[in-house]
């Protein structure tokens, strides 16, 4: 009996020390989506220049996610996991330190490599601790919950940094977090690591991040290059020269990065495609939102801040409604109420102008949170459904990197918009991004009816990913 009171203990201990790591996540990313601004007048930066200082964290994120959750099973969990503080407090550094854009992006580099070891190898730990199937599954909702504690706090505690101390000290900020965690991890957390880890991809891991990255690129700097300029003609045709080779290489590797036989499977396929829809949705959503709010309102950035709690809020609540959802119902209804809501969203702000009553604003960021967090959970099940055990931790993977991807194409499209606002002004720039958001609303209502109908159990893989929280079973299943 006191064996399993102790067994417990140290389960919450651990979960509460993997959660304060995610929270550090969120905490950091929703900050400097309010951040932006200050950014930009500080260090003489356009909107596409800050685009990549978002961007350049969330591409390394995306392509690095598979590949750190490998390297954590091989090399070993906690080892992986404190590296991925150690970098993500070495990239803050760099980004408190930035003299100007160069530094900057490649400090946000370095906290994206050390982000892609803390979310999904954090969750690992606590599934390798944590046994017992109910209390997992009490965890996970626990991790959930934190995250999205994480997005309601970081524009608020960021916008108050901000506004005392300058942008610099939301970076700063993260440093005494970094050495708490670190030091309970090192007395605490226990080693573990999967007896047959799977083999390094690095090909299919290079040309991914390749592919990804120059279809950003293109995004970004299309509008100010030209989209049929020479510099665009030539990233063309290294994102076709990409996207072949992968193909290629990941078609003849036994244990490939992402197994591309998956997308054979309609409902897989639609998953995936889900999983980048919302994330794009959210993630233009806070850029537009962010930038319109202090350009074209003049809100301080703890007033901007504070507008996006709904979404934030939103999200904590449906996330978990969501599952039990999935569980008694099947995917359907919950993806419908995710596409729904949604639509609801961006439609309240196509018409967005100067004068717009905030109001309008917070029901649509409710109802953009409500959408987010509706989807994750019927996404993962519409995505594993029906795959053999082995493959289930690979779609979660796979459905991971989808949602990280959609982060990054949602900043980039959201940026363009906003680039050069033309003579409507800021306001009427932005509505092509509210139907966009409206647009993919309406694609996850499709990705509903490939859904599996009726009741399905989440018994192979629970993710909960309000922006970036990823379950990858492929390690949890081979401590079991």
């Amino acid at each position: 009996m006191n064996k399993t009171v102790v067994n417990k203990t140290r389960g919450r201990l651990v979960l509460a020390i993997c959660c304060t790591s995610i929270f550090l996540v969120g905490l950091d990313t929703t900050a400097v989506n309010v951040a932006l601004p200050s950014i930009g007048r500080e260090l003489g930066l356009g909107v596409p220049e800050l685009e990549w200082t978002v961007d350049a964290y969330t591409l390394v994120l995306a392509g690095l996610l598979i590949t750190s959750g490998a390297l954590a099973d091989r090399f070993g969990r906690r080892r992986v996991f404190r590296i991925g503080l150690v970098l993500f407090a070495l990239g803050s550094v760099g980004c408190a330190v930035a003299p100007g854009l160069d530094a900057l992006v490649a400090a946000r580099v370095v906290q994206g490599v050390g982000g892609s070891m803390l979310s999904p190898v954090a969750l690992a730990i606590v599934v390798s601790v944590i046994t017992d199937p109910r209390q997992r599954a009490q965890a996970i909702g626990i991790w959930a919950a934190v995250f999205g504690l994480s997005m309601a706090a970081g524009p608020v505690l960021g916008g108050a940094l901000i506004a005392g101390l300058g942008w610099r000290a939301v970076f700063w900020a993260n440093l005494p977090i970094i050495a708490i965690v670190l030091a309970l991890t090192a007395a605490y957390v226990p080693e573990s690591r999967s007896p047959r880890p799977r083999r390094l991809d690095l090909p299919g891991q290079v040309l991914l991040s390749l592919l990804v990255a120059a279809v950003v690129a293109v995004l970004i700097e299309g509008p100010r290059a030209g989209w049929w300029s020479g510099w665009s003609q030539i990233a063309y045709a290294v994102i076709a020269a990409a996207a072949l080779a992968f193909a290629r290489v990941e078609t003849r590797r036994a244990e490939p990065l992402m197994d591309l036989s998956l997308f054979r499977r309609p409902p897989f396929a639609a998953a995936v495609g889900g999983a980048t829809m919302i994330f794009l949705a959210l993630n233009t959503t806070l850029l537009l939102g962010t930038i319109y709010l202090q350009q074209v309102r003049g809100l301080s950035p703890v007033a901007a801040g504070a507008v996006t709690l709904p979404m934030a809020l939103a999200a904590t609540v449906c996330a978990p409604l969501s599952g039990y959802l999935v569980g008694r119902l099947g995917p359907r209804l919950p993806l419908r109420l995710a596409g729904a809501s949604t639509v609801a969203g961006g439609a309240l702000l196509v018409g967005l102008d100067d004068r717009t009553p905030l109001l309008v604003l917070l029901v649509a960021y409710l109802f953009v949170g409500a959408g987010v967090g509706f989807a994750n959970a019927p996404i993962t099940n519409t995505a594993v459904s029906g795959l053999p055990p082995a493959r289930s931790g690979v779609a979660g993977g796979i459905a991971s990197t989808a949602r990280q991807v959609g982060a990054a194409l949602g900043i980039a499209l959201a940026g363009g918009l906003v680039a050069e606002p033309g003579a409507g002004g800021l306001a009427a720039a932005t509505r092509p991004g509210w139907i966009l958001v409206a647009a993919c609303g309406a694609a996850l209502v499709l990705v509903a009816q490939a859904s599996p109908a009726g009741r399905r159990k989440l018994l192979r893989v629970l993710t909960v990913d309000v922006t970036s929280i990823t379950l990858d079973l492929h390690s949890s299943k081979e401590m079991r």
